[in-house]
């Protein structure tokens, strides 16, 4: 057990790493577009590509954690972020610089499948806690980084400052990782489907649906958290300063979300955490929409969105591992829907935004999150049809 609890702590490591990476890009997207003299919708592709590239390590990440030591393969991917968030500042041409994002988004898209593949090899039928754990500490870091942007602008520093911080830390988890990290060896191969008979055929609808739920939700976290802070400068709901501490109150309020879920995980089950976290998302992306341009409702939704977000993803991830045997293969294609949700619509929502103004943002927001019930409803669907069929988890 101590050994387990010791493969964990550097499994919440790289989520530190990847929330702090992943959350100080969109408070730095103004700066991105005037250091490549590109437009606010251009730079938007940061978003588009780097889910592009996540995707791309995610397919590559489901095949390579059976072949390759875990270790070496979340090292490399910490050192290799870290040389491309020292270069991503001073790159002046935008090509490149969406080039460099691109495989920032395949480094991400390993960290993210490997260390929720190897926290359900490490702990197996109790992985649910830790798996909720994990992605607190992605909270924790995506808190953490635009709460030091704001305070290193504040003292008179750049957006170049946060990047290479960033940087050292990246590198020195990934020294970290390979020196203590000793993950665990891949499970013997099971059959896929869980079940023999009628009840496999439910197995890919199950999977599917869990893809749709992951795609909308993270579709709307990351626009959320990515654009607020360009909201509220376009707005004019806050300065620079105030809208980088925007952006943190959202992480903030997600971590402390995050921290309650490990608990009442253990109490309330997926069916019950879901459907009143995603209540409480679309009430407050609500008040944003009636009141867009008070700077009060501004803070609240944000506090309150990222507290009701937190405990959408694992307990939806959760839920498909208890509806069906969650294999690394089969965990992979659905983390394809995470993948590929940081891609379209953050990826849109700047030409979104200059076409259609600022508030559209929110309106986004709100219809992801509307679909990520409407895929929560698909899970549950046929995972009574494939239970009444006799399939088990």
């Amino acid at each position: 057990m101590r050994n387990a609890i010791r493969q964990s702590m550097g499994y919440f490591l790289t989520f530190i790493c990847l929330g702090m990476d992943m959350a100080l890009v969109g408070p730095t997207l103004p700066a991105l577009a005037g250091q490549t003299g590109s437009t606010l919708g251009a730079i938007g592709l940061v978003f588009f590509l780097s889910a592009g590239g996540a995707t791309l390590g995610t397919l590559l990440g489901s095949w390579i954690f059976d072949k390759v030591s875990g270790r070496t393969v979340l090292a490399a991917a910490q050192i290799g972020s870290a040389v491309l968030m020292v270069l991503a500042p001073h790159v002046p041409w935008f090509v490149l610089l969406m080039v460099l994002f691109v495989v920032k988004g395949v480094a991400g898209g390993l960290v993210n499948t490997g260390a929720n593949t190897l926290m359900l090899w490490t702990h197996k039928e109790r992985s649910a806690p830790f798996v909720t754990a994990l992605h607190f500490f992605f909270g924790l870091g995506a808190f953490i980084s635009p709460f030091l942007l704001g305070v290193l602008l504040g003292a008179g520093g750049s957006y170049a400052d946060g990047y290479h911080l960033l940087a050292f830390i990246d590198l020195l988890a990934g020294v970290i990782i390979l020196v203590s990290l000793r993950p665990p060896a891949p499970p013997q191969k099971t059959a896929e489907t869980g079940a023999a008979g009628s009840a496999g055929r439910f197995v890919v609808p199950i999977v599917l649906a869990a893809m749709l739920y992951l795609f909308f939700y993270v579709s709307a976290e990351i626009t959320f958290g990515g654009w607020i802070y360009t909201y509220a400068i376009t707005l004019g709901l806050a300065d620079a300063v105030r809208a980088a501490y925007l952006t943190s109150i959202f992480w903030l309020t997600f971590t402390i979300g995050r921290l309650i879920a490990i608990p009442a995980t253990v109490r309330f089950t997926p069916r019950q955490i879901i459907p009143v976290a995603l209540a409480g998302c679309a009430g407050f992306l609500g008040l944003l929409v009636l009141f867009q341009g008070a700077p009060l409702a501004v803070w609240i939704a944000a506090a309150g969105a990222g507290f009701c977000m937190a405990p959408v993803w694992p307990s939806g991830y959760t839920l498909a591992g208890q509806s069906i045997a969650l294999t690394a293969r089969l965990s992979g294609f659905i983390l394809l829907g995470d993948s590929i949700g940081g891609m379209i619509l953050p990826g849109l929502t700047g030409w979104i935004m200059e076409a259609a103004g600022a508030p559209a943002m929110a309106q986004l927001v709100l219809a992801s999150l509307v679909a990520t019930f409407l895929a929560y409803l698909g899970i549950l669907y046929f995972g009574k049809r494939r239970k009444a069929a006799g399939g088990t988890a």
